[in-house]
């Protein structure tokens, strides 16, 4: 459920109608909703209720908004982070440094020695070479760097091959064949606490089949440890929960996925840790957009919107569908592809798609764009770099502005030897 609905005709975000944010802020913009973030952080919570003592952290890379941050950290929710930058919006959102997760597969030392200088909660180890310069970094100061080793457990998450992290192929953790060697070599040095393991197969899984097979063999890799003598506390099962972009689509729902979690995960006595994003932020969100023209084409025509892949880049990456709506819908729809003012052939968002009829300075939205929406927006073509508007119950505020091509471009200079 989100809090995205047709009020009098007329498409509101909360209690606010959509166009009164438009006719402030400028379009493309995204909006997001308060109500539906703290919604959904209660819904993923409350589906564990019977995974025994778990431990929450919000994947910041699907969203990194400071005002969808201090949200998520006021509904107690620490933060999953793979950048210095990340894990610096994480304190500044008031998240505490103990409950801050650093995973990603290329940390610096400069990173490693942040997350010690911050106090952080654990460091996710991607392999046996980032075990020990992080156990060197912290052997120097006289400290034991709280950690888990990610294994990579070759598991296919049946998602797209571009947000898949768990087959043996991927970039991600060590394979979970050789992971008790390097885990046993790792627990002995001494600016470590290596209290356990962790493990994320992918985003946007639609089954839970995939994750109750990574999970069962995490299992016995935590058997198979502790008869070895180590000390296993926590259990980092990552996130990936997929959100239903289309209105046919029905992802597993956090209930499914903790009562799923709960029977495999029985008898662990671990800590649990979870790190989702996209099931948070997801429906959180719109990318809102206005037509600029209509123009017709060869099979159907051609609505040329003023957001484009620059602003909304996951349709251009992943051919992504983001479902499109009118904000004052007539009942009327159209076949149309739905494009953007990019000279690129992949600046599209739905091809000879049946939508809303629209028509020249109207309105629409791109649904499911709370998550990898904005974060993942930059200036191509010297387009500005698209705002973010909050909205809750009655009222609305830029969270993020519009920032212009002049100010990205006082940025650069122009070496003397070339004036």
């Amino acid at each position: 459920m989100d809090h995205f609905q047709l009020k009098d005709g007329v498409l509101h975000a909360e209690n606010v109608a959509l166009p009164a944010i438009a006719e402030q802020v400028g379009t493309p913009v995204y909006v997001y909703s308060r109500a539906t973030l703290e919604r959904h952080a209660r819904v993923f919570r409350e589906g564990l209720k019977d995974a025994g003592k778990i431990h929450l952290a919000f994947a910041v890379k699907s969203n990194p908004n400071l005002a969808v941050l201090k949200i998520l950290a006021n509904q107690g929710y620490g933060a999953d982070v793979v950048s210095g930058g990340e894990l610096e919006r994480a304190l500044a959102a008031g998240m505490k440094a103990e409950d801050i997760v650093f995973s990603g597969v290329g940390k610096s030392s400069a990173e490693l020695m942040l997350g010690l200088d911050k106090g952080i909660g654990q460091f996710n180890l991607e392999s046996e070479e980032e075990g020990q310069m992080l156990a060197e970094i912290a052997a120097a100061r006289g400290e034991q760097a709280p950690a888990t080793l990610r294994v990579n457990p070759d598991v296919d998450a049946g998602t797209h091959a571009k947000i898949s992290t768990g087959k043996a192929e991927n970039k991600f953790g060590v394979a979970i064949d050789v992971a008790p060697d390097i885990f046993a070599r790792l627990s002995k040095l001494d600016g470590l606490n290596l209290r356990g393991v962790a493990v994320h197969i992918g985003s946007q899984l639609q089954k839970l089949d995939p994750l109750e097979k990574c999970y069962t063999r995490m299992g016995q890799l935590v058997s198979d440890l502790r008869a070895a003598g180590h000390t296993i506390t926590h259990v980092d099962l990552g996130g990936g929960l997929g959100v239903p972009y289309k209105p046919e689509e029905s992802p597993p729902s956090p209930a499914d996925y903790g009562a799923m979690i709960a029977r495999v995960t029985q008898g662990w006595d671990v800590t649990l840790m979870f790190e989702p994003g996209r099931v948070i932020a997801g429906n959180s969100g719109v990318m809102m957009t206005q037509v600029i023209r209509i123009k017709p084409g060869v099979n159907s025509d051609f609505v040329i919107v003023d957001a484009a892949m620059n602003d909304l880049m996951r349709p251009a990456i992943y051919d992504a569908w983001h479902h499109f709506e009118a904000v004052r819908p007539t009942g009327e729809t159209m076949t149309a592809s739905i494009v953007g003012p990019i000279c690129e052939s992949s600046d599209i968002f739905a091809k000879e798609r049946d939508v809303d009829r629209v028509q020249t300075d109207d309105f629409g939205i791109f649904r499911t764009a709370g998550a990898y929406g904005a974060t993942m927006a930059n200036t191509y073509n010297s387009r500005p770099l698209v705002p973010e508007v909050l909205v809750d119950g009655n009222k609305f505020a830029v969270v993020a502005e519009r920032i212009e091509p002049a100010t990205i471009m006082a940025a650069e200079h122009v070496p003397d030897w070339l004036k």
